[in-house]
């Protein structure tokens, strides 16, 4: 049996069990094996995911950052998460400037005075509608794979339905492998909207997603044929507020220089034995 120190966090609600593997040297394969007993709000400490402090394996970042699912699977990147880390890594010695890497993309990252922390994402999204089993639906994959659909803002509460289209939807044979994050979306008047997101590997409704909500930001200047060149979008989420910008070429429908900003919080630490 092994003792291992976790830190909980947060970053909107999205909640996260994360890990100083610097201290253990887990392998790949071990994370993977641990993180559904870990995420487990029964049995074990309980989170939508886990986030693990690499030691840096690309020579321009500080650290890499492993993000893997409840389940245990690959997500990509998460961005509430990348938040909480680059949080946790600020409060264990690194700058407040930090640039990090999940797989082959490299991240910058700034802690604010605030306490928020923005991450700008190295990506490209060049939106496309789509129709799937009757929804039409805006494919804006931002770091990871997200479909977008737009509601009324009273449908947004029927929680029981989005899990049911959101299920539906993220095993669409269109979209397998490996899936997609599916996200609902109200659209206000100017730069804000309130989102929903059902998340693969959560296999259900989380408080916030990140990437969920700069793809929904992106999907919404899509949809409303915005031309501004740049634009900043209020996403409200159930589990407070985030800010997604970006810059937007209109000669190729590309969106790039994503950034997302949020809260990131410590909720408890504590040892635990696997």
């Amino acid at each position: 049996m092994k003792e291992i120190t976790f830190h909980k966090m947060q970053g909107a609600g999205n909640d996260f069990v994360v890990i100083d593997n610097r201290k253990y040297g887990f392998a790949l394969d071990q994370i993977i094996k641990i993180t559904p007993k870990l995420c487990d709000r029964k049995f074990g400490i309980g989170g939508d995911g886990i986030l693990v402090l690499q030691p840096a394996q690309k020579a321009e970042v500080d650290f890499t950052m492993i993000y893997r699912n409840a389940d245990g699977s690959d997500a990509g990147m998460c961005g509430n998460g990348a938040r909480c880390l680059v949080m946790f890594a600020f409060k264990n010695g690194f700058n407040a400037t930090q640039t990090f890497n999940v797989h082959d993309n490299v991240y910058e990252a700034e802690v604010h005075a605030d306490n928020s922390v923005s991450i700008h994402f190295p990506v490209h999204v060049q939106p496309e509608r789509r129709t799937l089993n009757g929804y039409d639906l805006i494919k804006a994959d931002a770091a990871t794979e997200h479909l977008v659909t737009f509601i009324p803002q009273e449908k947004l509460e029927d929680e029981k339905e989005l899990v049911s289209i959101g299920s539906e939807l993220r095993y669409h044979p269109e979209v397998n492998p490996p899936g997609s994050n599916v996200n609902f979306v109200c659209a206000e008047d100017g730069e804000s909207i309130h989102l929903q997101t059902y998340e693969r590997g959560v296999e259900g409704l989380t408080l916030a997603c990140g990437t969920g909500a700069l793809a929904s930001a992106i999907a919404t200047h899509f949809h409303k044929q915005q031309q501004e060149k740049h634009a900043t979008y209020t996403v409200k989420v159930k589990g407070g507020t985030l800010k997604a910008s970006f810059d937007f070429n209109p000669d190729t429908t590309t969106y790039h220089q994503l950034i997302l900003t949020g809260p990131a919080h410590f909720v408890f630490e504590g040892i635990y034995t696997l």
